[in-house]
């Protein structure tokens, strides 16, 4: 059975949350894994990153977001082939950060 790291967020908080909020957290965990990566830490990437998926799949299961249904799947399509794959969409960390920086900033201007 997978751990579930977000209980709270998985119990239907995530749904409070708009876009850019989603998208920026799942993108916290991005940075994170790629800070372990760099660092050798693999156990600590490989929890960020199942703490990533987990949250970009409630972002998935989001019915508000069907219109971004395609967008979403392609991401979590190119963080597996940039982590465990061969990187055929040729992804860098700088832009995987670059991509989740601008939800973050996004989020913090609707504040």
């Amino acid at each position: 059975m997978e751990t579930v790291w977000h209980k709270n967020l998985a119990d239907g908080r995530w749904g409070g949350l708009s876009f850019a909020e989603q998208m920026g957290n799942v993108g916290s965990e991005v940075g994170r894994a790629i800070s372990w990566q760099k660092r050798g830490q693999e156990q600590r990437k490989e929890q960020a990153l199942s703490r990533a998926f987990e949250l970009l799949d409630l972002t998935v299961g989001d019915k508000r977001w069907r219109g971004k249904l395609k967008e979403l799947l392609r991401v979590r399509e190119a963080l597996a082939d940039f982590f465990y794959g061969d990187n055929v969409y040729c992804s860098s960390p700088e832009f995987l950060e670059r991509y989740f920086h601008h939800f973050a900033c996004a989020a913090r201007k609707n504040r």
